[in-house]
């Protein structure tokens, strides 16, 4: 399981460089944050069941967040 955490920590950090290279900087820290915590718990050795928790954790974290961005921050149609 800690080789997933690693992994991911590998693919959010390709994300953090596109975003860095698209000029979006706020993406950009988002994914390096998410960067930090993957490999940060990919090199802690915990046991399975709690890098389920964490992961079961991260994905409440994240779906309560997009859902109050996308409810209360996104404003509907606007194109740019």
């Amino acid at each position: 399981m800690d080789r997933v955490f690693r992994m991911l920590g590998f693919w959010t950090g390709i994300f953090t460089v596109m975003f860095y290279v698209g000029d979006m900087m706020v993406p950009s820290v988002l994914s390096l944050i998410q960067t930090v915590f993957f490999l940060t718990l990919g090199y802690l050795k915990l046991s399975e069941r709690m890098y389920m928790y964490l992961f079961g954790a991260y994905l409440t974290v994240f779906m309560v967040g997009y859902t109050w961005y996308s409810e209360f921050i996104l404003v509907p149609g606007f194109g740019g």
